[in-house]
């Protein structure tokens, strides 16, 4: 098996694979070395998942790869058991990631793929990959999956400003970090998104703002949500990130698994209660003594247009920044934001890496270029192909919800592990929810194969009245 890529979601299949017997892998990745999100890697932020979400426990609490035992190596088991964290800074988790990716044998960094082929003679791909010195490698395995993670998007009117004139100035949240200073030293930054990674930015620009309300910037942000709201974290809302749930979401219509995700947005795009409750401190601490907070916060705005403004005869030489036109979805009006700074945590997509276009006719893309995958996350291919592809955080569309999140990326891994060894390598859960999702079956609802059967019957004889499909629909409605 041969992986492209090696971000958490592959690296965990890295970790579950290892030491595997009868099987031989190889993971690669263009990066020097593991990262996560640098640019988000601010002090203070934790992960939105408790710590057992890590590369291995979900599905193997026993390997050495897990979070526990990386503190127990670094000696910190003691403070970290005092600190009682069930949500670990993300600072530690790209570091303990990276503590994995340097000891697995079967992870190489420095190797940028650049074409996979199917070699039809000997039934295998063909993986070519270049490292940074020119040389160039070429790998052949049955199983190949794809860990590339997603890409930033940035809303339409953003991008004829993402050019080096604007760098620094208009950005996807990915690269704030890099160019924190100068935004926190600017008049006005504006904040688009709604999410985690909206917040955290909003926040750490509104922490470099002084005591006096003076200094640092105007901070601004924008949001199409109706509202600034929290992520669901109840524990029975939390049981859509279960195997559960992903059965039944793959059996309902393409139609109304597209209206789902659109609609479950506070399940996977919320922000954590703390993070919203520190904003409002902030904002509070900034009112004492009846100030003003330099801050703003709309809800329900989207972004219609965007222009570079003409620089402001203020006599300081400067550029004048930028004019955004916005229109308020509720209300329906358009108003003008002019602002220094665009930083937009607008959130990743999945993309068709470059190097599967020597294969593209030999994959089975749905109607909008995506990939069709089934329960072990394979991907339809040609019947011409005896090879197996898999993806992993490419299957929103397919499986919901859970695709992106790190909860359910053991589990995933483990199973395409036990696919692509055709064996059971690793037990994974059949129930995992106490929540049903569908319509209780017989084996759920005392007598309900009898009450299914007589409302068929009854609805069947109603003479012209519906059809056998309406007649099993109202089956389906049953009482205990």
């Amino acid at each position: 098996m041969v992986g492209v890529g090696i971000g958490p979601f592959n690296l965990s299949l890295a970790a579950l694979a290892d030491g595997a017997p009868g099987l031989r892998t190889l993971f690669l990745d263009a990066k020097p070395a593991f990262s996560w999100h640098p640019g988000l890697l601010m002090e203070g932020t934790v992960l939105q998942v408790p710590f057992l979400a890590d590369l291995v426990t979900m599905a193997d609490p026993t390997s050495p790869w897990s979070y526990l035992n990386y503190l127990r190596e670094h000696d910190r088991m003691f403070p970290f058991f005092f600190s009682e964290r069930f949500h670990i800074p993300r600072r530690e988790y790209d570091h303990y990631c990276r503590w994995v990716a340097e000891h697995l044998p079967s992870c190489r960094f420095d190797a940028r793929v650049t074409e996979v082929e199917w070699d039809e003679r000997d039934e295998v791909f063909a993986v070519t990959h270049h490292s940074a010195d020119g040389t160039v490698s070429r790998v052949r395995a049955r199983q190949l999956v794809l860990g590339v993670g997603t890409e930033p998007v940035v809303p339409e009117p953003l991008r004829p400003l993402l050019t080096p004139a604007h760098a620094g100035r208009v950005l996807h949240s990915a690269d704030y970090r890099t160019h924190r200073a100068r935004l926190a030293g600017l008049d006005d930054v504006t904040v688009l998104g709604a999410g985690q990674s909206g917040a955290e930015v909003a926040l750490d620009l509104l922490r470099h703002q002084d005591g006096s309300g003076a200094g640092g910037p105007y901070v601004r942000w924008l949001a199409r949500t109706p509202a600034f709201a929290p992520m669901e974290y109840s524990k029975i809302g939390l049981e859509h990130f279960t195997p559960d749930y992903i059965r039944y979401f793959r059996a309902l219509p393409e139609e109304r698994r597209e209206r789902l995700v659109r609609e479950q947005w506070q399940l996977y795009k919320g922000v954590s209660e703390e993070t919203l409750g520190e904003i409002h401190d902030e904002l509070y601490e900034r009112t004492i003594g009846g100030t003003e907070p330099r801050a703003a916060l709309h809800p329900g705005v989207a972004v219609v247009a965007v222009v570079a403004a003409e620089p402001e005869d203020d006599g300081n030489g400067g550029d004048g920044g930028y004019v955004l036109t916005c229109r308020h979805t509720q209300q329906d009006a358009l108003f003008e934001v002019r602002t220094s700074a665009i930083v937009a945590a607008t959130g990743y997509a999945a993309a068709r890496p470059a190097f599967l276009d020597a294969m593209a006719k030999l994959v089975d893309w749905d109607e909008q270029g995506r990939y069709r995958i089934d329960g072990d996350y394979r991907v339809a291919l040609d019947a011409s192909v005896s090879g197996a592809l898999y993806v992993q955080n490419a299957e929103l569309h397919t499986h919901g919800v859970g695709a992106p999140d790190l909860t359910l990326g053991a589990w995933r891994a483990a199973t395409i592990l036990n696919a692509v060894a055709g064996r059971t390598v690793l037990r994974v859960p059949e129930r995992a929810a106490w929540t049903t999702f569908g319509v209780p079956g017989a084996a759920e609802v005392p007598g309900a194969a009898e009450v299914a059967g007589a409302a068929e019957v009854a609805g069947a004889a109603e003479a012209g009245q519906g059809s056998a499909q309406s007649a099993g629909a109202e089956a389906a409605v049953v009482r205990p």
